[in-house]
């Protein structure tokens, strides 16, 4: 398999797991501002849609979006256990986390990376997230992870895009729940792996 991705975006939850899970794959870097791959390739002849990540399959096939690669991966090497049994309540639970991520954290703080939005639509844009950040800190406040003691797929999600809160200037502090949850999750040695396989150690 073959991950494209760009340092630090939502790409980087899938690597997480594709390490987490001892998969063999090779990591190809796309510049999203050329729409190029590192080979020199036109990447929208890879990905259409035209962002990270996606996955080649070892058939040839691509596949997109975070939360449907990440749960691909989880099937694929199910004795990994990052994600429930397909079909249980708590693979349902998991699968719950990982559309909130996608439509109401992920949508709400990319176009916060976007330096042209009014300062107006910034800080309402601001307000909302923190809301969000409110009931993903009030769900993990007695727990480990996401869905409880146990590392899955939709922690290298959540992990992720609270990384970006460093880069925006976001402060955790607010969300002692969260703040201590990145510390735990990035203290992962699969973590450092893929921060340093980025370029984004510090």
């Amino acid at each position: 398999m073959k991950l494209y991705y760009t340092p630090g975006a939502c790409s980087m939850a899938p690597h997480i797991v594709l390490r987490e899970a001892s998969f063999i794959f090779a990591l190809e870097q796309v510049d999203l501002v050329k729409k190029r791959t590192a080979a020199g390739q036109d990447y929208y002849q890879i990905n259409p849609k035209g962002y990270v990540p996606a996955l080649r399959l070892d058939n040839g096939q691509i596949l997109t979006e975070v939360a449907v690669i990440l749960q691909y991966l989880a099937d694929r090497k199910p004795e990994a256990g990052l994600a429930p049994e397909p079909g249980s309540m708590e693979r349902y639970r998991m699968m719950e986390w990982l559309n909130y991520l996608a439509t109401e954290v992920h949508k709400q703080i990319g176009p916060l990376f976007n330096p042209q939005i009014p300062a107006e639509w910034r800080e309402n844009q601001l307000a909302v997230l923190d809301r969000r950040f409110e009931l993903v800190a009030e769900a993990l406040k007695d727990k480990q992870y996401i869905l409880g003691e146990k590392f899955t797929v939709a922690d290298a999600y959540l992990y992720t895009l609270l990384t970006w809160t460093r880069f925006l200037k976001i402060d955790l502090g607010k969300w002692p729940a969260l703040k201590d949850y990145v510390a735990r999750v990035a203290a992962r040695p699969t973590i450092r792996e893929v921060m340093k396989a980025e370029g984004l150690t510090r």
